[in-house]
C-alpha cells in the first residue's frame, strides 16, 4: 500500500471538501491479520493478554472484551486524534476483542452475533473513543460481505476471521469489463479504517468497450461492489476534518487493477448462508453503536463532574435546577433513542430469523429501522451539544472530552444515515411513494 500526501486548493464546503493540508509522516507498519503488535511505550497496557488467551467465540465474551478495551482507548483518545488514525497497537487491541470477527456465521467458526448483538459491542468500544468504535464498526463488515461471496471464494479471500475490510460503496469508479472480470480505475472519498485495512470494496459503474453497461433489471447504468487486496490501494492523505479524526478516512485511489468476477458482489444476491444477516442493509445496522457509545459516555462525564462542583455560594451544583433538567432531559432523551434502536432492531431478527422477508415487517416496522439510525446519529449529537453548554468554559479546551465529542457527533451527523434523505425514504415508504435511498429500508 502506498500513500501519497497532496495540498488541495480551499473548496466548497460540504462532505469531502478540505482546505490545504501538510504533510504527515508515513504509515507505521500493519501487523498480518491475527497477530499481536508489541507492547507500545512504557505504561501503556499491551494488546497481548486479550489475544493469549485465544479468539473469543461467543457474543458475551466479545462483549466483556470491548467493555474492558473501553478504558484504554479513552487513554489513548488524544494520540488517536492527533495520528489521524489509528495507532497499529490499538487496531491489534481492537482485533482482540473479536470486534471483526463478529458478523462470521457458525459455519464459519465465527460467533455470529445478531445485529442487536453487534451493536451493543460497537457502542461499548465508542463509549471509549469514538474513532475507534467507527472503524470497528466499519471494519466488522468482512463477515457480512462473505454472505455475497461464493463461499469457496471467501474462504480464500478470508483465510482469518480478524480480517478487515474498508472502503466506499457508492459507485464512483469506472470498470471496465474484460475476460475473466473487470479493470477498475477510480477515486473515492471515506475510507474509514483503509490505513489498517486487508482488503477495500469500492462501487463502480460498469462499462463495455467504453460504453455504459445496463443493469440486468432495467437500470440504464449497471454497478458492483468490487474487493480489492489493500496492497493495490494508494492512500491520498485527505482527512484533516472537525471530527472522527482518529478513524483515517482517507481519500484512495485505484488505478486500472484486475478485479476478478468472483471477487465483486451486489446486495440483491446473497451466494451462501441464510438468515438475518444474508440481508441487503445487513452492514448500515450497527452503524447506532457509535452515536450511542459516544452520548452515553458524555452523559457519565456530565454527571460526575457535576457531582464535585460547588456554586460560588457554597450550594452543590448537583442542587441547581438547571443542572438537573438538562441532565434529566438528555437522559430521557438517550432512553428512548436507545430503546426505539434495539426495539426496531429486535423485531426485525426476530421476523427474519423466523423465515421471514422484510415484506413479513409492517410499514411502520420497517421505516422503524433507518429512522432508528438517523434519531440516534442526531439525539447524540443534541445530548452532547447541551452538555457542552451546560459545563460551560471547562467544555471548550482540548483536553476536555466534551470538545472531542462535539465535534465528532457533528461531523459523523454528515454521514447519509443522518441525513434528510433517510427521512424522506422512510416517508415515501409510509406513504406509497418512492423511496430516494431503497436499501435503507432493505430494499434492493
Amino acid at each position: 500500500m502506498t500513500e501519497t500526501q497532496t495540498h488541495r486548493e480551499p473548496a466548497a464546503a460540504g462532505p469531502g471538501s478540505a482546505g490545504p493540508i501538510s504533510p504527515i509522516s508515513p504509515i507505521s507498519p500493519i501487523s498480518p491479520a491475527g497477530s499481536v503488535s508489541p507492547a507500545g511505550p512504557a505504561g501503556r497496557v499491551s494488546p497481548a493478554g486479550p489475544a493469549a488467551q485465544g479468539p473469543p467465540q461467543t457474543g458475551k465474551e466479545i462483549l466483556e472484551r470491548a467493555r474492558a478495551a473501553a478504558p484504554l482507548l479513552r487513554e489513548r483518545s488524544e494520540e488517536i486524534e492527533r495520528a489521524r488514525r489509528l495507532p497499529p497497537d490499538v487496531v491489534e487491541t481492537l482485533r482482540a476483542t473479536g470486534v471483526f470477527r463478529m458478523g462470521f456465521g457458525r459455519r464459519w467458526g465465527g460467533p455470529e452475533l445478531t445485529s442487536a448483538e453487534q451493536t451493543e459491542v460497537i457502542e461499548a468500544l465508542s463509549y471509549g473513543d469514538a474513532s475507534a468504535g467507527w472503524c470497528a464498526m466499519i471494519g466488522s463488515d468482512t463477515g457480512l460481505y462473505a454472505a455475497f461471496l461464493d463461499e469457496p471464494v471467501a474462504r480464500e479471500m478470508f483465510p482469518s476471521l480478524d480480517m478487515i475490510t474498508a472502503g466506499l460503496l457508492f459507485p464512483t469508479g469506472h470498470a471496465e469489463r474484460v475476460p475473466g472480470g473487470y479493470r477498475l480505475t477510480g477515486r473515492w472519498q471515506f475510507g474509514s479504517g483503509i490505513t489498517h485495512s486487508d482488503w477495500v470494496i469500492s462501487g463502480a459503474f460498469i462499462y463495455r468497450d467504453g460504453q455504459p453497461e445496463p443493469g440486468p433489471d432495467g437500470d440504464p447504468h449497471d454497478s458492483r461492489l468490487m474487493m480489492v487486496p489493500r496492497e493495490q490501494v494508494e492512500i491520498v492523505d485527505t482527512w484533516h476534518t472537525t471530527g472522527l479524526a482518529g478513524s483515517g478516512s482517507c481519500d484512495y485511489v485505484i488505478t486500472d487493477v484486475f478485479v476478478p468476477e468472483e471477487h465483486t458482489l451486489v446486495f440483491g444476491a446473497v451466494r451462501n448462508g441464510t438468515g438475518a444477516l444474508a440481508q441487503p442493509e445487513v452492514h448500515m445496522r450497527n452503524m447506532p453503536g457509535v452515536p450511542l457509545g459516544i452520548a452515553r459516555a458524555a452523559l457519565d462525564h456530565a454527571r460526575e463532574t457535576v457531582a464535585g462542583r460547588a456554586r460560588p455560594s457554597g450550594a452543590a451544583a448537583a442542587d441547581d435546577y438547571r443542572v438537573q433538567v438538562v441532565i434529566a432531559g438528555c437522559e430521557a432523551d438517550f432512553v428512548a433513542t436507545r430503546n426505539g434502536v434495539y426495539g426496531s432492531m429486535r423485531r426485525q431478527h426476530d421476523v427474519l430469523a423466523a423465515g421471514g422477508t422484510f415484506d413479513d415487517l409492517t410499514p411502520d416496522e420497517r421505516a422503524a429501522l433507518p429512522l432508528s439510525r438517523l434519531h440516534a446519529f442526531r439525539t447524540a449529537r443534541s445530548i452532547v451539544s447541551r452538555l457542552y453548554d451546560l459545563l460551560q468554559t471547562s467544555s471548550i479546551y482540548r483536553p476536555s472530552p466534551l470538545d472531542r465529542w462535539l465535534r465528532d457527533t457533528n461531523t459523523m451527523c454528515q454521514h447519509i444515515v443522518a441525513q434528510d434523505r433517510i427521512l424522506q425514504s422512510a416517508g415515501a415508504h409510509l406513504l406509497g411513494g418512492r423511496p430516494g435511498f431503497p436499501l435503507c429500508l432493505g430494499i434492493v
